[in-house]
């Protein structure tokens, strides 16, 4: 799929075939984003920072897979709330900017409201 407008209207249909619009309410997509998010950290339980730069096929195939099931999910859970998922994320970059100035994080992990 070439652009998130794509994967949304492709995302659209799978559930109507199914009729699953039923359960897609934005309490259920979310819920469901969590779980899936829970199991992209049970991928990474238990490995080493530098054991997590290296894993092997049958590791990072899991990791794709739920990378992916997050990105479906929150593709469909934008779409139910009408969310523009790419003005969201450039909107977002911009606070992150603003939240974050080069000259006083570089280097740090500290949150904005920590420096």
């Amino acid at each position: 799929m070439d652009s998130l407008e794509t994967l949304t209207l492709a995302m659209r249909d799978f559930a109507t075939e199914r009729d699953w619009d039923q359960f897609h309410s934005p309490k259920n997509l979310s819920m469901a984003l969590a779980g899936e998010t829970a199991e992209l950290l049970d991928c990474f339980r238990w490995l080493t920072e530098t054991a997590s730069y290296q894993l092997d096929d049958k590791q990072h195939q899991a990791v794709q897979e739920e990378l992916a099931d997050i990105l479906l999910f929150t593709v469909r859970l934008a779409d139910k709330l009408n969310i523009d998922l790419m003005a969201a994320a450039e909107q977002k970059m911009v606070k992150n900017h603003r939240n974050y100035p080069v000259d006083k994080v570089k280097g740090s992990a500290k949150k904005y409201n920590q420096y």
